[in-house]
């Protein structure tokens, strides 16, 4: 029996599978940069004046409109299954900052692995290498407390963890989380300007 305190399995469950649900439509998102890089597009990028981070910010923001689309499936279905969640207004304007936040980080780690190995092939193995480490090393499907210890830290600095607790926080009427809102987001928002960063300096290899 997995201990989710006062909550149903499928309430607990239901922030998880909408943060699956960003986490692989995101992390496939470097295949859209690769195909660009084929038609010629991103040398037309390159030679523009914008910012390199701010093509790279808003390929995570544009990821972040399918997130919202898969979140509002999520609700939807969870509601007509009888899932009790807080819709109250700050509720849902957190669960739409977390959920761009959330598609943003891992649309931008998809285009630094779309950078580096260049090729469609290649992309799609390392991305599927990655997706089952990051959903299961992380709170999505059942709590850490009920985690091996050695893989608890592991966890921890899974930033899909952080993604998993935030929408808990937001959704599950009374819930607490493991850390507060705050923290979550502001991690969330710290590696997604961290991994911008470094696909800035990377996003001219696209054109090579």
């Amino acid at each position: 029996m997995i201990p989710t305190g006062s909550y149903t399995y499928l309430q607990f469950l239901t922030p998880g599978i909408l943060a699956q649900s960003v986490l692989f439509i995101s992390i496939f998102y470097g295949i859209a940069s690769i195909r660009e890089r084929e038609l010629g597009i991103i040398t037309k990028f390159l030679v523009s004046p914008t910012p390199r981070w701010i093509l790279v910010g808003a390929r995570g923001l544009s990821a972040s409109m399918r997130g919202l689309s898969q979140a509002l499936i999520v609700v939807l279905l969870a509601l007509a299954l009888g899932v009790t969640l807080d819709l109250a207004p700050f509720a849902l304007l957190g669960l739409v900052v977390a959920i761009i936040l959330g598609s943003a980080l891992f649309s931008t780690l998809s285009m630094i692995i779309a950078s580096i190995v260049k090729t469609q092939e290649r992309f799609l193995g390392i991305g599927q290498l990655l997706t089952m480490p990051l959903f299961f090393a992380s709170s999505a499907i059942y709590p850490l407390s009920v985690m091996p210890y050695w893989l608890q830290p592991i966890a921890e600095a899974n930033p899909l963890t952080y993604l998993v607790d935030a929408l808990r926080t937001l959704m599950l009427p009374g819930e607490t989380g493991l850390h507060p809102l705050w923290l979550d987001l502001a991690v969330l928002a710290g590696v997604t300007l961290l991994l911008t960063a470094i696909e800035a300096r990377l996003y001219p290899r696209m054109a090579q």
